[in-house]
């Protein structure tokens, strides 16, 4: 079965930190993630993963100013020192809590768009020879924040092309619905370029059942692929967050129906 990973920065947002992994357990879950979970040290976070039988599915690295709308600093130029910080410490969280991915998310730049593509993909390069050899491999993420440098699946696919596969697509549901795209006929036509998913209804960017999202169809398209990475919830509750998952146990079944024999 995929792992179903809870966004504890957008679940469980009333508990610290610290006590999102245990109600994330509870709540069936069997992995989670979040962008900057520093304030937890690896090697707490670490036994604390043993201890729930939780794993770690995806940091974020370098996120910059939030005050501030950066949204991540890989496409900033002038920033690159600090990008490059800011991921050699996602990198070493990954990997003392053996978490498969790091998203160095790419930014709102305000400089001219030539300069942020071309601070991007040094960047990324940088990061891709980083993760060389060390088991952990690199993210891309479509997101429609204004201005936001990545911001199309196609953009995200073109890019991948040209590192030759090199890293891993984020495919978010809500995303793609903003995009105008089929979430269904993207996965069909381009599993193979994806390392995680995100889910969230659309319109309202709230939990499954909520929105116009048709999931089932979207689920069958990433088992017939043989997706078996992890399956993320990054959603707004509509409700407490345990309320809020009750879709949980039925997208268990479903999962479990789709990889019988």
């Amino acid at each position: 079965m995929n792992r179903l990973s809870a966004h504890i920065g957008y679940l469980y947002g009333d508990l610290p930190l610290a006590e999102r992994p245990a109600a994330a357990a509870r709540d069936g879950f069997t992995a989670i993630e979040h962008p900057e979970p520093f304030a937890v040290p690896a090697k707490e976070m670490r036994a604390r993963l043993a201890d729930l039988g939780l794993t770690f599915s995806q940091v974020t690295s370098g996120m910059g100013d939030a005050a501030a709308g950066e949204k991540g600093l890989a496409a900033l130029a002038g920033r690159e020192a600090e990008f490059r910080t800011g991921f050699d410490r996602a990198l070493e969280y990954a990997l003392a809590v053996g978490c498969p991915f790091v998203h160095p998310m790419a930014g709102v730049p305000k400089g001219g768009v030539l300069d942020a593509a071309e601070t991007y993909r040094l960047n990324l390069s940088w990061a891709l020879n980083r993760v060389e050899d060390s088991g952990v491999r690199v993210l891309v993420e479509a997101i429609t924040l204004p201005g936001y440098h990545m911001g199309s699946l196609a953009l995200a696919a073109e890019v991948q092309d040209q590192f030759h596969g090199r890293f891993a697509l984020v495919f978010d549901t809500y995303h793609a619905a903003v995009l105008g795209e089929d979430p269904r006929l993207w996965i069909t036509r381009n599993a193979g370029r994806i390392g995680h998913v995100h889910i969230a209804d659309h319109p309202g960017r709230h939990e499954p059942g909520t929105g116009a999202l048709a999931f089932e169809p979207m689920l069958a398209a990433l088992t017939a692929a043989g997706y078996a990475g992890a399956i993320g919830f990054e959603y707004i509750p509509s409700a407490a967050t345990s309320a809020s998952t009750a879709f949980l146990s039925g997208w268990k079944r479903l999962l479990s129906e789709k990889v019988s024999p």
